[in-house]
């Protein structure tokens, strides 16, 4: 039995339904240390498992970490980032030949400070890296600025719960060739990089110039909470634990993500395997994997409220075969990267 050691930041539940696949599908024995549930997104999860073990990170000095894995004697160690010194240090520390495993989700940007990663990363890091799990394709990019070669890198870190998103594809297709629901549903917080002020604005003036019976449904909270436009179709329903995502799904048909800038974004992934056509900004990585203009949906310009509103008339034109077809795109290319998907890359580490 595989023995694998996560170093990880707060727990998510896709994650969480990645490495219970791990721990019961694939007889490993996965061990997690994780921080506190984020208060912004208090989401609620069931941490039993066949094989899986959690252990929170504020309980954990440097010293007991170090402890905690000579006790488990991983074959591989999995560092969310490079942020936290004793995840560092652990890495550091691990015997020849296990492997440690740096996660990456920051795209390459170009930025002043990636530069700088790029030329002092591929001598810094080697003393804790061996390999490098990135997200997808921009984020194989820095990895390989970082230093690491094509056959230190897998990409597909990130996998949605599947099983759960498209099993309400499953359930609502028909529903929807029957009658397409006229609803574009935004799920996140309430934040500026979010892009929901564009979002909200971007739809007001939508309505304004084309009266139709298009809504946008929002689900979650955060500071711009206060900013939340009065308007009869645009609907606040505050934050949803996953659970209770089905009947969102149901009711509406169009996924929207307009984000300033988003190093990944898992739950475009979701709504993709739900079988939504998407809207997305084009700084949106996960979107580089999971949408395709004119395919499944369409791009906007971040930070955009007239590129929005473009594409808001770009969707009062599209007929509803042809968002039925989208649909079915959608759920063609969340395939992609799923928990089997991750579980066989993440054993590929210790082969």
């Amino acid at each position: 039995m595989k023995k694998f050691l996560f170093l990880y930041t707060e727990m998510a539940g896709y994650m969480l339904a990645c490495m219970k696949r791990l721990a019961a599908e694939y007889n490993a024995e996965v061990h997690v240390v994780v921080y506190p549930v984020n208060a912004i997104a208090p989401f609620q999860f069931d941490l039993t498992g066949k094989n899986l073990f959690f252990y929170e990170r504020k309980s954990l000095d440097q010293k007991s970490l170090i402890s905690l894995a000579g006790k488990i004697n991983p074959d591989a160690v999995i560092c969310s980032g490079w942020i936290d010194k004793d995840y560092l240090e652990l890495c550091r520390q691990q015997k020849s030949g296990v492997p440690t495993v740096l996660v990456l989700d920051n795209p390459w940007r170009n930025t002043l400070k990636q530069n700088i990663a790029a030329i002092f990363g591929p001598f810094w890091l080697k003393r804790y890296f061996t390999h490098c799990w990135a997200a997808g394709g921009p984020q194989i990019t820095y990895a390989k600025k970082l230093g690491f070669s094509s056959d230190q890198i897998k990409d597909g870190w990130y996998s949605c719960d599947y099983d759960y998103f498209h099993r309400q594809y499953l359930n609502t297709r028909d529903e929807k060739r029957k009658s397409f629901p006229k609803k574009i549903i935004f799920v996140g917080r309430y934040a500026k990089l979010k892009g929901v002020r564009e979002l909200w604005q971007a739809f007001v003036l939508f309505q304004q110039k084309h009266p139709c019976e298009w809504e946008l449904w929002c689900l979650g909270k955060g500071d711009y909470l206060n900013e939340f436009p009065n308007h009869d179709k645009i609907r606040n329903f505050g934050f949803v634990q996953p659970s209770e995502m089905g009947k969102f799904i149901r009711e509406t048909g169009v996924f929207i993500l307009p984000a300033h800038y988003e190093h990944w974004g898992v739950v475009v992934h979701e709504f993709a395997a739900a079988g939504f056509p998407m809207i997305c900004s084009t700084t949106t990585s996960a979107a580089t994997t999971f949408l395709k203009e004119g395919h499944n949906g369409y791009f906007h310009e971040p930070c955009s409220v007239e590129s929005l509103v473009k594409v808001f008339e770009k969707l009062l034109r599209t007929s509803d075969e042809e968002l039925i077809r989208m649909s079915e795109r959608s759920a063609e290319l969340a395939t992609h990267f799923t928990p089997d998907t991750w579980s066989r890359k993440a054993l590929e580490f210790t082969a």
